[in-house]
């Protein structure tokens, strides 16, 4: 028997009337035709659209809507031109308040179908700016012999072509207002089809970019990168390789650092531009004061922060508790947490490096006691530690995560370990995006 083409049928063309009945986690609209699932892009729940079939698959087709004929309530318009193209985002044309609802549903429904729990009570969800919020951020570039100049920006929705994108609504203003002078710069370098990438990282004062070349510049290329970004304050790095190789070309002298505060507890964090640091300083600086607020934090606690990174919750914990330990996987994220330790003036702390997938068997930390811990993994989640920290007996755990459908799954395995669900609340970390940011409180049955 011949093997099944797995070539896409070529779709109907013309347009074609349906009704959406629901969401999909990536943002399109639902419908049903002819008994098959239909994903249409530009479409929300409960309109009348025109649609035109992009892919027909053998069991579900895509398309996009060109028409609505009744739009929803909560439709509004985008506030990027570039939306309907960008993959950046893909829920601009639906209200903010409405996307939190949504992602509060989402994660209601993941915790209740893998978790079998429902909180205790609900927190308020965590929103701030729905523009300009974003301060790191990487941006492709692509010399398009077409069109005979750079297109710098973001990949387009379900393909991996570039958008041209002369403006970003979502990142800072000074950078996304300086794409179209970026790509400007690009032409004019020798160098303009050997840069696939540009970085943009802010901290709460400084500014950097990082430009990726796979060749060495020539002078005039570096003079020219140079005085664009001296123009904007932004400091200069450049990364010929990987990400061991940034470097820092200007101002020279110095550590290669940005810097952001916590001023609630009154900590700064340094950071190199290649390092991992949330990308919406606006609900990081809101999100830490409510993790240690749940905690209920004092002086004669003990606190086990996983998934630690640089110290992003481990050094405003230490203000607080009376002795923090933090665990993270990379050497280099331990040495940045007791360099920000140092900047401080913290000493109640200590870091320790180790794969929190693996057995914590013979690891002094995991000898220690503990009165709270802080969990902050990876998509992945935390389910190869959840045992051991049960084991730690810990009265309260507040766990933060970046997809609900691990954290259900870690808050089932909690459950069973005698641990209830007593809250938990949405953090709207990527406004128009489908990206559920959530922080759950787990306090040990009595």
């Amino acid at each position: 028997m011949g093997k099944r083409s797995r070539k896409n049928r070529k779709p109907p063309e013309g347009v074609f009337d349906a009704v959406i009945e629901s969401l999909s986690h990536d943002g399109r609209g639902i419908a049903r035709l002819n008994g098959k699932t239909t994903f249409i892009e530009n479409a929300l729940p409960g309109e009348q659209v025109r649609f035109r079939y992009a892919f027909q698959r053998r069991r579900f087709d895509e398309g996009r809507a060109e028409e609505i004929l009744n739009p929803a309530e909560f439709r509004v318009p985008a506030p990027c031109k570039h939306a309907d193209v960008c993959g950046g985002c893909s829920l601009q044309h639906l209200h903010p308040d409405e996307q939190i609802r949504r992602k509060q549903q989402t994660l209601a429904e993941q915790l209740k179908h893998f978790g079998g729990l429902v909180p205790e009570r609900w927190l308020d969800p965590l929103t701030a700016s729905v523009t300009g919020y974003r301060g790191k951020a990487r941006v492709g570039v692509k010399y398009v012999i077409k069109h005979g100049r750079s297109f710098v920006g973001f990949r387009e929705k379900r393909n991996n072509l570039l958008v041209d994108i002369d403006r970003c609504e979502v990142l800072l203003p000074a950078f996304g207002e300086s794409l179209s002078d970026l790509s400007a710069l690009i032409d004019s370098l020798s160098a303009q089809r050997c840069i696939p990438q540009v970085e943009m990282i802010a901290g709460d004062e400084e500014k950097a970019a990082v430009f990726r070349h796979l060749e060495p510049l020539a002078e005039q290329d570096l003079a020219a990168i140079l005085s664009f970004c001296q123009a904007r304050d932004w400091h200069l790095y450049l990364q010929p390789g990987n990400d061991e190789t940034v470097h820092r070309v200007w101002p020279q002298g110095g550590e290669e650092r940005l810097h952001y505060s916590h001023r609630d507890d009154n900590v700064r964090l340094a950071f190199h531009p290649s390092d991992f640091i949330q990308v919406n300083s606006e609900i990081n600086h809101r999100m830490v004061p409510l993790a240690l607020n749940l905690l209920d934090v004092s002086t004669e606690h003990r606190v086990l922060d996983l998934f630690c990174g640089l110290g992003n919750f481990t050094l405003p914990l230490a203000r607080r508790a009376g002795h923090v330990v933090g665990v993270e996987g990379s050497t280099k994220m331990v040495d940045r947490g007791y360099e920000n330790a140092r900047l401080n003036g913290i000493e109640n702390v200590e870091f320790h490096a180790w794969d929190l997938t693996q057995s914590t068997q013979g690891q002094s930390w995991a000898k220690q006691k503990f009165d709270r811990v802080l969990i902050d993994p990876p998509r992945t989640g935390a389910i190869e530690v959840i045992e051991h920290v049960a084991k730690l007996a810990a009265q309260k755990i507040v766990y933060v995560s970046c997809n609900p459908a691990t954290l259900a799954r870690d808050a089932g395995a909690l459950a069973q370990h005698g641990y209830r669900l007593s809250a938990a609340g949405v953090m709207d970390m990527f406004p128009h995006t489908t990206h559920v940011e959530s922080i759950a409180l787990f306090e040990r049955k009595k």
